[in-house]
């Protein structure tokens, strides 16, 4: 009966999923955008054999793609970008970097794991998706 309950509030579901995972990636891409935090991310991702220019460009994707699901706007595409980019992540950090599950590379898999829930979810009913019926 409570599991039945519950079952009503899935439409929710996605809200919190969208503002902590939203604000998780402003937070990591606003400094790879803007500031010295840009030259620094170029600058490493030269260093260990990456073009310097996706750090930009992740760091845009991520300032974005959280401003997107923050305001629940175009979120399965959305959510297919930051996957993408979260595999690429993690290939980096085990492949590239060698690090190791924990303390490594698990923060990437649970943002992984965000992204493809929000991708079947969507934004949900408090979304702009919803206001434009998109």
């Amino acid at each position: 009966m409570v599991f039945e309950a519950l079952t009503t509030l899935a439409p929710f579901a996605s809200l919190p999923l969208r503002i902590l995972i939203g604000m998780a990636f402003i937070d990591h891409g606003y400094p790879k955008v803007i500031g010295p935090g840009r030259k620094q991310t170029r600058d490493w991702l030269k260093s260990i054999g990456i073009p310097g220019v996706l750090g930009p460009l992740a760091g845009l994707l991520e300032l974005l793609g959280g401003i997107s699901l923050l305001i629940g706007f175009l979120i399965p595409l959305v959510g297919i970008l930051l996957s993408l980019e979260m595999i690429g992540t993690t290939i980096l950090s085990k492949k590239k970097l060698g690090k190791k599950y924990l303390l490594g590379y698990e923060l990437d898999l649970a943002y992984l794991a965000g992204a493809l829930a929000l991708i079947v979810l969507g934004g949900g009913p408090f979304s702009l998706d919803a206001i434009l019926g998109l």
